[in-house]
């Protein structure tokens, strides 16, 4: 995206913005009038009255550490949120841990329960001005790829899957038979399509910048905590009665965002909340297309002049015998400590593998490119496909919409300020210009990018894109631990 074209692209983003305000505000009034309208039955008051003293006599056996969230109350003793307990389900999902007390895959799958996901959506009928909404939108994300340049590979598709699913009398996202419920169901409502293109970015990704200075991980994994913290926020929203009750499953799932990778906010929402999968999808690739207008600010607000204007090393060459062992290290790593991660990070690593390897060029490049096209149109379509007024314009959409943005505001905030605390304990002369901790998000390349951009800004002579690259690496990889410790510990 040029960067002279900010002040015409906050326009957009600011009327982009605005819609999804409307469009939330219209849930949130919706939802309460249907309260209104539900408490105006006698019969269902007095039921209602009497699941509230219930309620309120177990209240004093479930509080505190020991209550239970919302949606997990069958959990058999996951919705434990103590310390502990958390710990020790965690150690429970490595792969240390499974291989000591493994009975085998076929055995496992005994024992394993089939828990059928219920949509919460099916049956809903929204009202005909709300299709022109959404199809007003799907117009405006298609505007927003084609004439801004914003993510226009991903945001093209989708604005068209929007346009198309919300025509009426089209039924192209009416299952089993039309198009867009045939694509969604064939890969992105599973982990099919998300895993296709971690492949292709394991293959377009250079570690090396990482290899050459292994302390940048630090900063990808700090960028991780915009995830965590989101958790939070889900939680004050939760303290608004009557319009948002998010459980643990979609709160992990829309904290993903701040990670700022949509093959992973896909991949997770697809695993613990699809019904939000849409606008996850739809927030995620929206913030990677403003990075450049998000983070420049918060850089900025958190460096000083003479922190901006630091120098760094060049990167010491990296040999192709360690950029072949890397991914191999990684699928070891996961493999004995985060299992649920492996789809994600084994599929990273198998194309950057083919591609360092240099002996299957042809895989490489189709990995690259063809398939790369192939599936990022159908992984779109899909998305788009579920941009129907009954899952986007309610009060949940709008509260995922500011949460996604909370999050990757904190997560650029917390790479920056990791390097300032890194350069406590770095001697003179080895200093980390700040400005790459934000690289620490998962969109690659163009948070390095920005980076270098900040940086040439207060000395031309300063270029900062090798060294960003690092922690932008790191972050991809990063944001795949953290979607696999919310799966490992959540999922049922």
């Amino acid at each position: 995206m040029p960067f002279s074209k900010t002040e015409n692209n906050k326009k957009i983003a600011f009327i982009m913005i605005a819609i999804m305000a409307v469009a939330g505000i219209m849930g949130i009034m919706k939802t309460a009038l249907t309260k209104d309208v539900i408490s105006s039955d006698s019969n269902l008051v007095l039921a209602q009255s009497d699941e509230v003293k219930t309620d309120a006599a177990a209240e004093k056996d479930n509080t505190g550490m020991d209550r239970v969230i919302p949606g997990t109350e069958n959990w058999n003793g996951k919705h434990d949120i103590r310390p502990a307990s958390f710990l020790k389900n965690l150690w429970e999902t490595t792969g240390i841990y499974q291989m000591i007390h493994s009975k085998g895959q076929t055995a496992a799958a005994e024992e394993a329960v089939e828990v059928e996901k219920e949509d919460p959506f099916a049956g809903k009928k929204a009202p005909g001005y709300q299709y022109l909404i959404m199809i007003a939108i799907g117009f405006l994300i298609i505007y927003l790829g084609a004439g801004r340049g914003f993510e226009p590979l991903l945001l093209i598709p989708i604005g068209f899957g929007t346009v198309l699913v919300n025509i009426p009398g089209a039924n192209m996202g009416l299952p089993p038979d039309g198009m867009l419920s045939i694509i969604y169901n064939a890969g992105v409502g599973n982990e099919f399509f998300p895993m296709l293109i971690f492949m292709g970015i394991g293959a377009m990704t250079d570690f090396g910048p990482l290899i050459a200075n292994p302390k940048m991980a630090l900063l990808g994994g700090a960028a991780q905590f915009g995830v965590f913290f989101t958790l939070f926020g889900v939680s004050l929203l939760n303290l608004i009665p009557g319009v948002f009750d998010y459980n643990i499953l979609q709160a992990s799932a829309i904290a993903i965002i701040g990670g700022a990778d949509g093959p992973t906010s896909i991949y997770v929402s697809a695993k613990l909340a699809p019904e939000l999968m849409a606008v996850i999808a739809v927030a995620a690739y929206s913030y990677m297309a403003l990075v450049p207008m998000i983070q420049p600010p918060i850089m900025k607000a958190l460096t000083t002049k003479k922190e901006r204007m630091i120098h760094m090393d060049q990167l010491r060459p990296v040999s192709k015998a360690e950029k072949v062992l890397f991914p191999m290290m990684l699928i070891v790593l996961t493999m004995l400590l985060l299992p649920s991660a492996a789809p994600l990070i084994g599929m990273l690593a198998f194309g950057n593998f083919v591609k360092q390897c240099g002996v299957v060029e042809r895989l490489s490049k189709t990995m690259e490119n063809e398939m790369m096209n192939i599936v990022s149109i159908l992984l779109s379509l899909g998305v788009g496909s579920q941009m129907t007024p009954e899952k986007i314009i309610n009060g949940k959409s709008f509260g995922i919409i500011i949460l996604g943005l909370v999050a990757f505001c904190v997560a650029s905030a917390t790479g920056v300020l990791m390097a300032k605390l890194m350069n406590v304990f770095l001697p003179k002369g080895k200093k980390i210009n700040p400005l790459i901790g934000s690289a620490g998000v998962s969109a690659v390349p163009m948070a390095a990018r920005v980076s270098n951009k900040v940086g040439l800004e207060y000395d031309p002579s300063n270029f900062l894109l090798m060294n960003a690259m690092g922690p932008n690496v790191s972050g991809v990889i990063g944001t795949a631990i953290a979607a696999g410790v919310f799966i490992a510990t959540f999922a049922k």
